[in-house]
């Protein structure tokens, strides 16, 4: 792709950018309408099976999946035309899929300006070394680096870590109005929890709530990290990072079944929505299919992004995630190495990631 074809990308795209009030209203009806009747149908259930409630809450965790995309559209002010109405429904759809609307807009944006930049890492996105900087990190940082790495605790503690404590507390240095977005998350979803608890019982609350979120945190950590982590992504240090090039080289298009790709709001689309992330969710494929460069984009299958599980380092040399067996090992001659002297300025940032 040539870098005129690159610049005239974000233009082609444009049309796209204006969200259509009858398809949002509808988006939201075919999201919580289904979500309040099978978490309704899950609590009848409890009376039957437990083993006919697991299925139903995990067919439910597909809908929070997709009312995280409206919030997440909401953050980026691409669901309604009115900014209000934006803030007003990301802070409902964030109480209920659990995040702080202000907060995780705040970091979202930050993870788009700086994405696949390999010198703005750690806001927004997954912890990434390169071979070099694993190579040259201290034990401690290499055993942190492998715990938070391992698909176990990214896909098992990830979610719980998520929900619990990254989501419950401000960053430091938070302004005013985000931290008052938190507060107030914190407080409805006491408010809502306390009062489901009250109507149908602790036991019975735990046994729907508990795997319908933990699943749906599952599904949605995975789908972001296969949308950045595969094995031709792209990260540049600064002086050579390019907004667009991270955008389409950066993010994958994720190819999934039709039924799933409407679940999880077309967000497999990630490359269309990097570009503009003011395109709304139901209009990412039409602009993917409307834009010819768009689709030579790196595209990963259901099956064909299990690989990325074994991707743990970025090679800067040879522009590819690898495994930790691959991993190069530096020698004393490798001080004169000018892609291994480029970490040293990175070094203090990545230890606090």
């Amino acid at each position: 792709m040539t870098q005129s074809t690159l610049t005239h990308l974000k233009k082609q795209v444009a049309p796209y950018e204006k969200s259509n009030t009858r398809a949002s209203i509808k988006q939201l009806i075919n999201t919580l309408g289904p979500l309040i009747v099978l978490w309704f149908a899950a609590y009848l259930s409890l009376s039957v099976s437990y083993w006919l409630t697991l299925p139903i809450t995990i067919l439910a965790s597909g809908f929070v999946i997709r009312t995280f995309i409206i919030f997440h559209d909401c953050c980026h002010q691409s669901f309604f035309k009115n900014r209000k109405a934006n803030d007003i429904l990301g802070t409902i759809t964030g109480i209920l899929t659990l995040f702080p609307y202000q907060q995780w807009k705040n970091s979202h944006s930050i993870h788009h300006a700086t994405s696949s930049n390999l010198e703005k890492r750690g806001t927004g996105d997954m912890w990434v070394l390169t071979v070099d900087e694993y190579a040259t990190s201290s034990f401690w940082v290499r055993a942190a680096y492998r715990f938070y790495r391992n698909p176990f605790v990214m896909f098992g503690l990830g979610p719980i870590a998520l929900f619990l404590i990254t989501n419950r507390f401000n960053t430091k240095g938070a302004k005013r109005k985000e931290r008052m977005s938190t507060y107030l998350t914190n407080v409805s979803i006491l408010a809502v929890y306390g009062l489901l608890i009250w109507a149908i019982g602790w036991q019975s609350f735990v046994l729907i709530q508990a795997p319908l979120m933990f699943a749906a945190g599952l599904m949605g950590i995975w789908l972001f990290y296969v949308q950045h982590q595969f094995e031709d992504s792209y990260f540049e240090n600064e002086d050579e990072w390019s907004y667009v090039k991270a955008a389409v080289d950066g993010s994958s298009y994720y190819k999934l079944p039709k039924l799933l790709q409407w679940i999880t709001g077309n967000i497999g689309f990630h490359h269309v929505h990097h570009l503009s992330p003011k395109v709304p969710n139901y209009n990412l494929e039409k602009a993917h299919n409307a834009t010819p460069p768009l689709q030579k984009a790196t595209t990963i299958t259901l099956s064909t992004s299990l690989k990325s599980l074994r991707f743990r380092l970025w090679d800067e040399r040879n522009k590819t995630f690898v495994g930790y067996t691959n991993k190069k090992v530096l020698s004393k001659d490798a001080e004169q190495d000018p892609v291994t002297n480029k970490i040293k300025s990175r070094k203090t940032s990545l230890l606090g990631q």
